[in-house]
């Protein structure tokens, strides 16, 4: 083999092996590690009076590594979570704490740097029996290269233990963005939503007002049925004292047929809060 050949060989190779998910699997209730990053399933006690528990999945990741919110952005992988061969358990529901927005070389992601925990609501069938969980988990992770992995992991949750919920999930349900009706005090409050302009582009307008102020607002969209809303520009003229920030994007013609009916998931963010709110392109 000429050395020319050789090194194409070698590049391919590299190539076949990053496209592979890396499989890695963890004992129960310890780390499992991947590409300099570590994650596990942590958990407490049932809820009093209640059939479900609060448990966790703790991700740490390396200096200068990221990973992807339920709504990736420009690129990136959203997670996936695969429940089977779980036993007990009627449902967990993965809860995202609110994101950040994170600027990459091809636009702009939206996802975490350094740790996450998502909260997890796990439901069992019988609240007398413990819950056996079984998580097989797909993400993405991203320095220079994005590498997707797969990690299984497991988790015994066993009733009339006193354990509390652990910190990390208790501090992560706070992130959690509030129902808008639901707001706390320092959560951002939407104002108004409108589409303006009857030519192309349309602009999708969304005004809010954020305690934290404008400096650390933000706002993700997310759109039904596979469709795709680009990712809105916080404008210059937006008011610091009295907290009211607008953002914008651009709709092409055809984007804007294909949203009309459907119902947008709006997430408002800032460092003193974050609301989800709902609205439907008419």
């Amino acid at each position: 083999m000429t050395p020319g050949r050789a090194l194409v060989a070698i590049v391919l190779g590299l190539a076949a092996l990053i496209s592979q998910p890396a499989r890695v699997i963890a004992t129960a209730a310890g780390w499992a590690e991947v590409h300099g990053s570590k994650m596990r399933l942590v958990g407490g006690q049932p809820s009093a009076g209640a059939t479900h528990y609060y448990a966790g999945l703790e991700i740490a990741l390396a200096d200068g590594w990221k990973t992807y919110w339920r709504m990736p952005g420009d690129s990136g992988v959203p997670p996936t979570f695969d429940w089977n061969g779980s036993r007990n358990l009627e449902s967990a529901s993965v809860l995202y704490p609110a994101p950040s927005r994170m600027p990459e070389a091809g636009g702009e992601a939206v996802g975490y740097k350094g740790a996450v925990t998502f909260p997890i609501a796990v439901m069992a069938k019988d609240p007398k029996a413990p819950v056996s969980l079984r998580l097989a988990v797909e993400f993405g992770i991203c320095r220079e290269i994005c590498i997707p992995a797969m990690l299984n992991l497991s988790l015994e949750l066993a009733p009339g233990i006193t354990r509390g919920i652990p910190t990390t999930v208790s501090d992560s349900l706070q992130r959690v963005p509030r129902a808008h009706s639901n707001r706390q005090v320092n959560d951002p409050e939407l104002k108004q939503v409108r589409l303006v302009g009857g030519r192309q582009p349309v602009r999708l307008e969304i005004e809010g007002v954020f305690k934290g102020g404008a400096a650390t607002a933000d706002v993700f969209v997310e759109a039904p049925e596979g469709l795709y809303v680009p990712m809105l520009k916080k404008q210059a003229s937006s008011s610091i004292s009295g907290g009211k920030v607008q953002f914008e994007t651009e709709l092409s013609p055809d984007m804007v047929k294909d949203l009309k009916g459907k119902t947008l998931v709006l997430t408002l963010v800032d460092d003193a809060g974050a609301s989800e709110a709902r609205w439907t392109v008419r």
